[in-house]
Order: C-alpha cells, then sequence, then structure tokens
C-alpha cells in the first residue's frame, strides 16, 4: 500500500522497491527508462529520475551510461533489509498499540491474515 502523505518520488520508489521485492526485477535486471516509467505512473520525468536517484545514492541500481539503469547484485536482499528495518521502526510500533489499545492479539491477527 502506498502513503499518499509521501511526496511522489518516494511513493514512485516504493514503486519500484516493491517491483523488485515481488520479483518483477531481480539482481542484474534492467529497470525502466525515466522516460517510460514516467508514462506508465502518469509523473513528470524529472520526479522519476530522482526517485531512481534515491536508488542509485543507496548503491541499489548500476547506471550503464547509454545503456540503462540495473538492479544492483545483492540489491533485493538489501532493499529487504532497509525496509524490514523501516517497518520494524517506523510502520509496527503505532500497530502494536494499536492491538494493545483494542485488546487484539497476535494469534488472533494471524488467524484473520490467514482466513
Amino acid at each position: 500500500m502506498l502513503d499518499q502523505s509521501k511526496p511522489v518520488y518516494q511513493r514512485l520508489r516504493d514503486v519500484i522497491a516493491n517491483a523488485i521485492l515481488d520479483g518483477q526485477f531481480r539482481d542484474g535486471d534492467i529497470l525502466p527508462s525515466v522516460r517510460s516509467l514516467a508514462a506508465e505512473q502518469g509523473a513528470n520525468p524529472l520526479t522519476v529520475a530522482k526517485a531512481y536517484q534515491t536508488f542509485q545514492d543507496e548503491g541499489l541500481v548500476i547506471v550503464k551510461r547509454g545503456v540503462g539503469m540495473f538492479v544492483a547484485p545483492g540489491a533485493t536482499d538489501r532493499l529487504r533489509s532497509l525496509m524490514r528495518e523501516d517497518f520494524l521502526t517506523n510502520v509496527w510500533p503505532p500497530v502494536a498499540e494499536q492491538m494493545r489499545r483494542i485488546g487484539l492479539d497476535a494469534r488472533t491477527l494471524l488467524d484473520i491474515a490467514d482466513a
């Protein structure tokens, strides 16, 4: 689920990250061009470029000039680790607090998820 309160470039980053984690793009695969992703997502190419830049800054993609942008070796595992850390630090604490507040235990939550 994409957080609509985030800036557009971060939401685009989430779209790309989810595609990598879901196996749409594997380590070594070429990512869609900036223009292609912008057209697909209805976004400004500069905004897509900013989203891609965050991956470059984190070493999750490799740019081959004149060829394209590729998922870096080991990027899927690193991305999964980064997102897990973000979930446990930023997402889970308020969820756990709300569960406590309404008397929802982990077993019940898992039973609901398995149904």
